[in-house]
């Protein structure tokens, strides 16, 4: 698309006016208006601005910034360069401070990029090619050979899952978050409605390991200050317990292994 339509199409999504963009931009509705109908070219600095405005993931500002005829101004470095490896050291450094508790790291695609010893415990008993690389932690989280048998609380907890999913398409489509979105659901049986104990995006999940079963918390952590396209999509996953046998039961594994 060009950047008119680009424009016009974020923030339709975004759901603000000509007039609330132009606030956020520091620039008039007129501009907008005639930027989103190609009457005007906007500089490469009005573009950054209006992509910030719309908060745009890095990606993103990316594409806005191609196609207003600019070049990329975030780079997107592989997770095997060298000079990501600060950034992935320090991730490893929190997995291994988190233990005796579960902790990933996944990037956009919730593809695993490290992880602590603790994870073994989620993934007991999990069919073998399900963890052969690249692992999906989101299929394996739902799939009928991977965690689900063994989740108790399987509707609220996929639900959790699948909404997620969701509203990150509704801010910023993309058709291979789509796709994962309808394999997911897929795996599952239409779902119920919630049930009177759902806690939205704090329900825990209720897992049966060879220790008894365990209620964890999901905690999400984000780089909102990354410059580069990877380290800004990557996502530290950290497992909570949430009560106090949980957490018994997982500091008395670690004192043994």
């Amino acid at each position: 698309m060009d950047f008119g339509t680009t424009l016009k199409d974020w923030r339709t999504r975004r759901r603000l006016s000509q007039l609330d963009l132009a606030l956020r931009a520091g620039t008039t509705q007129r501009h907008v208006s005639f930027m989103e109908s190609g009457r005007s070219v906007p500089g490469r600095g009005m573009v950054l601005r209006v992509a910030e405005s719309l908060e745009l993931p890095l990606r993103e500002r990316n594409g806005l910034l191609h196609a207003a005829g600019y070049a990329p101004t975030y780079p997107e470095t592989r997770l095997d360069d060298p000079a990501i490896r600060p950034v992935l050291d320090g991730l490893r450094r929190l997995l291994d401070g988190h233990r005796p508790y579960p902790a990933i790291v996944v990037d956009r695609y919730g593809v695993l990029v490290a992880k602590n010893d603790a994870f073994s415990l989620l993934v007991e008993g999990v069919k073998a090619e399900l963890l052969e690389e690249p692992v999906d932690t989101l299929r394996l989280a739902l799939h009928p050979d991977g965690m689900a048998p063994r989740v108790r609380n399987l509707d609220d907890w996929a639900r959790h899952i699948l909404e997620r999913l969701r509203n990150d398409l509704a801010r910023t489509p993309d058709d291979r978050l789509a796709a994962q979105l309808a394999e997911l659901e897929s795996y599952l049986p239409p779902q119920r409605p919630p049930t009177d104990g759902h806690l939205g995006f704090a329900v825990p999940v209720r897992l049966s390991t060879s220790v008894g079963e365990l209620r964890l918390i999901t905690a999400i952590t984000t780089f909102a200050t990354a410059a580069d396209v990877t380290v800004s999509e990557l996502k530290l996953e950290t497992f909570l317990p949430a009560d106090a046998e949980t957490a018994e039961r997982l500091q008395t594994t670690s004192a043994v292994t």
